[in-house]
């Protein structure tokens, strides 16, 4: 999927309404108040974790990574980085999209609109060694705590 077509999907996850109850649907969840979406993802590795196997879907995810985070940033200016590692260690309720992302990533990139309610984040994540490794986009509408 070309970069355009990213974007393109982060614009419409940013205009899409909160559905009022959790939903999963594919490669995405939703729910009151945020919109998580896979856009991108390496193959398994449950058959083959062979450093060059691994290391070759790393750099593919990260390539589509950066290249979303050059036209995000050329589009809305510089992201805020934001450690996701206290989120998973807090005795306190995390709120959606940032609980499910503390899960599989360490730091999400953030881009905050000034006149509007929503933030856009990417991180790249993966849930265990040998599940995929997956570019993610999230909007929210809650302040990050």
């Amino acid at each position: 999927m070309a970069t355009q077509d990213l974007e393109s999907i982060v614009g419409g996850l940013l205009a899409l309404p909160f559905p009022p109850n959790e939903t999963q649907q594919g490669d995405g969840a939703s729910g009151p108040g945020y919109h998580v979406r896979v856009l991108r993802a390496s193959q398994g590795f449950w058959e083959d974790r062979s450093e060059e196997t691994v290391e070759a879907a790393e750099k593919e995810i990260d390539a589509a990574f950066q290249a979303l985070v050059a036209a995000l940033t050329a589009r809305w200016g510089g992201p805020e980085a934001i450690d996701l590692e206290p989120y998973l260690w807090s005795e306190d309720p995390v709120p959606e999209p940032i609980s499910s992302l503390c899960q599989l990533s360490g730091e999400m990139l953030v881009w905050r609109q000034p006149d509007a309610t929503r933030w856009v984040a990417v991180t790249v994540g993966q849930g265990d060694p040998e599940f995929p490794i997956e570019l993610l986009a999230a909007v929210g509408e809650a302040s990050i705590p």
